[in-house]
């Protein structure tokens, strides 16, 4: 893209930036959880429990296959290759779909500094939906 240096519009205000003075790594570690057996009330509890305090987790034993995962990996690296004005018609504004969204920030407008992110969501509902809206270089 020929940039030199950071756009003033991605650069956090100093109080809103993480502390670099961490001199201990927390105990805790991003939580594993396995799902194997979903009819296990503990799943559902360990999942309400990640999400809240973490925000994140990994699922193990899902039962989705390795080769499934890595072709996910590939069709997003396409689409993020892709040039910026051919993923913007997958932007709220474009997009064929109410459940297929590409973005950059949640809210810029209201953000004092971007989040310097691309995300593309699916929001599925059926298979149909999917097939007919989902960006062709995923498929």
């Amino acid at each position: 893209m020929g940039l030199k240096s950071l756009p003033k519009q991605y650069i956090q205000p100093l109080e809103e930036r993480m502390s670099m003075n961490m001199t201990k790594m927390p105990e805790e570690s991003i939580p594993i959880i396995h799902v194997s057996n979903w009819e296990d009330p503990k799943v559902a509890e360990s999942i309400c429990n990640a999400a809240e305090k973490w925000g994140f987790f990994q699922l193990l034993n899902h039962g989705v296959p390795t080769e499934v995962l890595e072709h996910v990996k590939e069709a997003t690296h396409r689409f993020f290759e892709m040039p910026a004005e051919e993923k913007c018609k997958f932007s709220k504004e474009h997009s064929p779909s109410t459940n297929v969204r590409f973005g950059t920030s949640f809210s810029p407008e209201a953000e004092t500094a971007l989040e310097w992110k691309d995300w593309l969501s699916l929001f599925y509902v059926s298979e149909d939906e999917a097939s007919a809206h989902w960006p062709p270089v995923c498929k």
